[in-house]
């Protein structure tokens, strides 16, 4: 079983082992959860450009003009700071 130590700066080395099996790579962010049992389980971070393509499409929404989108973010800031 691989292990890691905590240094005193409270920073983390994981194993190459469990980079590898985990796919994680210099600069990779990963979360960190803990759970009820005090366990703490490493779960990678991946949003990639590719991994989110098409999934803002709906194919029956109504397209907006430039215009429309312009109005409403105007009304949006308006709303906000007023």
């Amino acid at each position: 079983m691989p292990l890691a130590t905590l240094t005193s700066k409270g920073q983390l080395t994981i194993p190459k082992e469990i980079r590898d099996s985990l796919n994680l790579h210099s600069g990779d962010k990963i979360e960190i959860v803990v759970t009820g049992k005090m366990e703490a389980v490493i779960k990678p971070v991946s949003k990639k450009v590719d991994d989110l393509f098409c999934k803002l499409h709906k194919p029956t929404r109504k397209p907006l003009s430039t215009t429309d989108i312009n109005k409403a973010i105007a009304n949006k800031i308006k709303d906000k700071f007023t």
